[in-house]
């Protein structure tokens, strides 16, 4: 099974890629951490990719397309992926076909994550993470023992600058602008599947079961 995730930030997507993982027995593979992996291991292609992930600019995408030819054609894919955060552009989705023409497979389903924007700003803005051990806590979700404080190292938490409330509403503003014309793309192929990506992670999770089922 092949499928791609999309959703705007805070929708979950993560998350239910981590179980659809466990339920398919196939790789998650995130545009992030290959992107790491790639700079960690020192690769030609990783040393491209260094320069423009620690000036915070955006990888160009036939570098992308290169690094995720490298990461489909591993042998833990052959049977299937679950690929989360590529395409983002029409530009891309033109590279990921090139890539999935060379290897002989195409996509089985793209699934289309939603979620009212008011539930994802809620979601993200009241996110706190730990800047020393990584923890992750919400204010109203999952809030920390003492307000403030990581359950687990005691550091004072603090607030991605990427999660207040303006920077969240551009993101979606720059996810509808860019990834709408990917969606509606891959809608005019017959592989789109939308889900509610409200409520519990076991809710939505069962959504996407049934989904697949239905592919």
């Amino acid at each position: 099974m092949r499928v791609v995730l999309i959703g705007p930030p805070g929708v979950g997507k993560g998350t239910q890629a981590s179980q659809l993982k466990a339920l398919l027995g196939v790789p998650h593979v995130s545009t992030g951490d290959f992107l790491r992996e790639a700079v960690q291991a020192g690769t030609p292609l990783g040393r491209r990719v260094k320069g423009f992930v620690e000036s915070g600019q955006l990888v160009p995408d036939d570098v992308m397309g290169e690094l995720i030819a490298q990461r489909l054609s591993r042998p833990d894919a052959r049977a299937g992926f679950v690929l989360d955060g590529f395409p983002r552009t029409l530009e891309q989705v033109g590279i990921l076909d090139a890539v999935l023409a060379r290897l002989g497979v195409v996509l089985d389903r793209v699934f289309v994550f939603t979620a009212p924007e008011a539930e994802i700003v809620r979601r993200l803005a009241g996110r706190r993470t730990c800047p020393h051990c990584g923890a992750v806590f919400h204010v109203d979700s999952r809030p920390p023992r003492s307000a403030g404080v990581c359950d687990a190292c005691g550091s004072a938490l603090v607030q991605r600058a990427d999660d207040a409330e303006d920077v969240i509403r551009q993101r979606l503003k720059v996810y509808a602008e860019q990834t709408m014309p990917v969606i509606a793309a891959y809608g005019e192929r017959g592989v789109v599947q939308e889900v509610d990506g409200s409520g519990e992670p076991q809710a939505v999770f069962a959504r996407l079961q049934t989904g697949l089922a239905e592919a």
